[in-house]
């Protein structure tokens, strides 16, 4: 890799601590001291003295070489963050649980054709890049134009009394075209975002940045939340490890130089291999806890202290499951974790297989408490178009058109992209949203319990929507006391007897889900 040049990049990312705790510093000492005193140790105990202090660095150097970092957990640091690649979200701010993001969604904001970033590239790759980008913006732009006509229909159907002339209406067709339409945009397009951190994970992201797939952004990025939160307290980074470099990370280490052709031909392999798998679905239930149903219903019986005479299997899972004896499960604020019976669900586990969309995996993974183990991008990026369609471009001759011979002149760039001797990493900027991410995932039902229920909403995103529909489908053909259980907010609603059945108000999307049976799930918009 060449060395690190904040002017790789010519538009950001741009960075500013936006709200940070008092005293990070001083305060996870007084943390640490705490645990070994009588009273509460306060910051300026820490600090109150030159002897103090120098305590206080002993301790701070000593407790982190130690690897006793829950004390750097309590300060927390929230950036503001502009001119971000999509690319460099996925790969790595969004790619672990220790976070909370509030992003700009590509569903309801339309994108600028200006707003995307430029990787270090050679000057005779230059031009094939920014003619790609410019294909890719020109497509999007299209494809909103030539599916309004069939997104108008479709509403018409299910809202026949609503005047579509009206502002509010076209505003909502309008953003469900660009909805569909932002499937052909590049990864490097722009997003801006807050984004807020522990301290400890920001000292995780200084060690790690430089990794797989984009690590010349997520150094550059990572430079600048530490020169912010440097600024604020001077101390707090001061036993901070340097990155580790790249070729030191293990998925380096297993295939330097194998983003070649070489590679790809192995990698092309494996995507025919990890497809075929699927047997057409999209996510394939491949292991599960055989006595799920039966651990979880014991644990409800020892956590009430009763035998198995007075509570048998199907009614115990029914008083953790069922939105009737459990109306906690009807509120819109998420208390499961918080409720002892509703944490019996955290023993059933699941792992599924899946290929969907960068896009909806982008917007999956913000499901934290669910892990996957998604991939080195560039190893799946083969020579030939890959992508996913949507269904509302496949009802339509014309965007189908229009989408087909964006992938086709992409595909055809990124290949000459290489063949010029740009890096791997550059090239992965220019892969569409549409991009298929293959991966497994895996989590409890607790947690899977609050996904599936909030993604069978008919307003989730579609991709998302329907692997959810394929996973509780799944799961209740193996456990049917459970599977039950699973379904949309609005049926969770009704069974709790709370109105209205609908949370959503206005977004209502305009089908009484709450009457339908989950092989009835279908939707169009």
């Amino acid at each position: 890799m060449n060395p690190l040049s904040l002017t790789d990049f010519e538009r950001g990312p741009v960075v500013r601590l936006a709200n940070a705790f008092r005293d990070p510093y001083d305060n996870a000492v007084a943390a640490a001291r705490t645990c070994y005193s009588s009273e509460v140790v306060s910051s300026d105990d820490v600090r109150k003295d030159e002897a103090a202090r120098a305590r206080r660095d002993a301790i701070a150097k000593s407790i982190y070489l130690a690897g006793h970092h829950t004390t750097l957990q309590h300060a927390s640091f929230q950036f503001a963050i502009e001119r971000v690649s999509r690319n460099c979200i996925w790969s790595f701010l969004h790619s672990h649980p220790y976070y909370n993001s509030e992003q700009v969604s590509q569903r309801y904001v339309r994108v600028a054709p200006e707003n995307f970033s430029v990787p270090v590239l050679p000057e005779s790759c230059r031009g094939v890049y920014f003619e790609a980008v410019e294909g890719l913006m020109r497509a999007y732009q299209t494809l909103q134009e030539v599916l309004e006509p069939v997104v108008r229909s479709e509403h018409g159907k299910i809202f026949p009394a609503r005047d579509v002339s009206q502002k509010r209406w076209k505003s909502w067709i309008q953003k469900r075209c660009q909805e569909v339409a932002r499937y052909v945009l590049p990864l490097a397009t722009h997003a801006h975002l807050y984004h807020t951190i522990s301290g400890v994970t920001l000292l995780r992201y200084l060690r790690l940045c430089r990794t797989f797939d984009v690590p010349r952004e997520q150094e550059i990025l990572v430079r600048k939340m530490a020169e912010a939160v440097r600024e604020w307290d001077p101390d707090f980074l001061k036993n901070a490890e340097d990155p580790l470099p790249i070729e030191e990370t293990p998925e380096y280490a297993f295939f330097p130089g194998g983003m070649g052709a070489e590679g790809r031909e192995s990698a092309v392999k494996f995507l025919k291999e990890f497809d075929g798998s699927l047997g057409g679905r999209t996510s394939l239930l491949v292991d599960h806890k055989p006595n799920s149903e039966k651990v979880m219903a014991g644990a409800v019986r020892n956590m009430l202290a009763l035998p198995a005479g007075e509570l048998d299997d199907a009614r115990a899972v029914a008083l953790v499951m069922d939105p009737a004896r459990n109306p906690l499960l009807s509120e819109t604020m998420n208390l499961t974790h918080h409720s002892k019976l509703t944490r019996a669900m955290v023993h059933p586990h699941f792992t599924f297989r899946k290929k969907i969309s960068h896009t909806a995996d982008s917007q999956g993974q913000r499901h934290r408490t669910v892990p996957g183990s998604r991939p080195v991008l560039a190893r799946h990026a083969a020579d030939s178009p890959d992508y996913v369609t949507p269904d509302l471009i496949r009802r339509s001759p014309r965007a189908e058109e229009v989408y087909v011979s964006a992938m086709n002149d992409l595909w055809g760039r990124i290949v000459r992209l290489r063949e010029q001797g740009a890096d791997p990493e550059a090239a992965l900027y220019l892969l569409p949203n549409a991009f298929p991410i293959r991966f497994e995932e895996s989590g409890s039902l607790l947690d899977f319990h609050h996904k599936w229920v909030h993604r069978l909403c008919y307003t989730a995103q579609e991709e998302i929507w329907n692997c959810c529909v394929e996973e509780v489908s799944q799961v209740e053909e193996v456990f049917p006391d459970i599977g039950r259980h699973l379904r949309a907010p609005c049926a969770l609603r009704r069974t709790a007897g709370r109105k209205p059945f609908c949370p959503e108000g206005d977004r209502f999307c305009g089908v009484p889900v709450w009457n339908l049976n989950l092989e009835q799930y279908r939707r169009t918009l």
